[in-house]
């Protein structure tokens, strides 16, 4: 079986200016966090990002490497509004596709199964097709319901956090919610796990059920070993969300100068410092 460890730099080096990537989580949970930092720090730009979205889309906002947003929500869970988003939609600042949280799980799915599209209930009655033209409805073949045509999702690559990895690419899921990370796998032509710690294939079981085991090494391009890779969202029950850090990271929305303070402190600096700087332990 061939060895898939890879870094957080390695992992963006293969990332292209332009690209859609999906980000797995949900919220300000369990987000990939220590490679996203390695994209504010690189020089990737015109980005389209597909997610459940937490600070990652808020931060590539704030580095104005974001071209376009498709998501069903963006939230930093118990800062409702995720701020640096907000600035850049009432700035007009990025191109944004507002679905339903049901929709984007359908359109996923259909590029998980290489279908243009699937059929749905949601998003129909409401202003999504208004504000997102282009979307069509289908007649069923065998009956008289009419359905949303949610297109496919397709992802060039997808980026995962998890709570445990071997180096061959399968990973695990110890917290109570793996959201949709498996279909985002699926819907990505190579998809990178970060995770907290990388373990032997057979000390999985020691970890936890085999259920636990969400995503198979047939879909994973690279696994990072990233000690507190999600960081300042949670990844549970390894550690919960930093509270601290992330009222800090708001508050950095509230000028240009707040915001490139934030950044020097927490992005501009090596993953081993930022470690050293939130104290892990803490």
């Amino acid at each position: 079986m061939p060895d898939k460890r890879m870094t957080e730099a390695e992992v963006v080096a293969e990332l292209r200016n332009g690209m859609t990537i999906g980000i797995a989580g949900w919220g300000s949970r369990r987000k990939p966090m220590s490679i996203v930092r390695e994209i504010l720090r690189s020089d990737l730009e015109d980005l389209t990002v597909v997610a459940y979205g937490g600070p990652e889309i808020g931060l590539l906002c704030a580095s104005g490497q974001l071209r376009k947003a498709v998501y069903g929500f963006v939230s930093l869970d118990s800062i409702p509004l995720e701020p640096h988003f907000r600035n850049a939609r009432q700035q007009g600042t990025i191109e944004a596709t507002e679905l339903d949280e049901g929709m984007l799980q359908w359109g996923l799915r259909a590029a998980a199964m290489r279908v243009d599209f699937l059929p749905c209930r949601a998003g129909l009655g409401s202003a999504v097709a208004d504000n997102n033209p282009g979307f069509a409805t289908v007649r069923s073949p065998y009956g008289d319901d009419e359905y949303l045509a949610m297109r496919a999702l397709r992802l060039d690559v997808a980026l995962l956090h998890a709570n445990r990895a071997d180096a061959r690419g399968n990973a695990q899921y110890l917290g109570p919610d793996w959201y949709f990370d498996d279909l985002f796998a699926m819907a990505a032509d190579r998809t990178f796990v970060s995770c907290e710690r990388i373990v032997a294939p057979g000390e999985f079981l020691a970890e936890g059920p085999e259920s636990t085991i969400r995503i198979n090494r047939m879909y994973t391009s690279g696994v990072v070993e990233a000690p507190f890779g999600a960081h300042f969202t949670h990844c549970m029950p390894d550690y919960p969300r930093d509270e601290q850090v992330q009222k800090e990271y708001a508050d950095s929305a509230k000028s240009p100068e707040a915001w490139a303070a934030f950044r020097a402190k927490y992005i501009d600096i090596p993953e081993v410092d930022y470690r050293r700087m939130i104290g892990v332990g803490r």
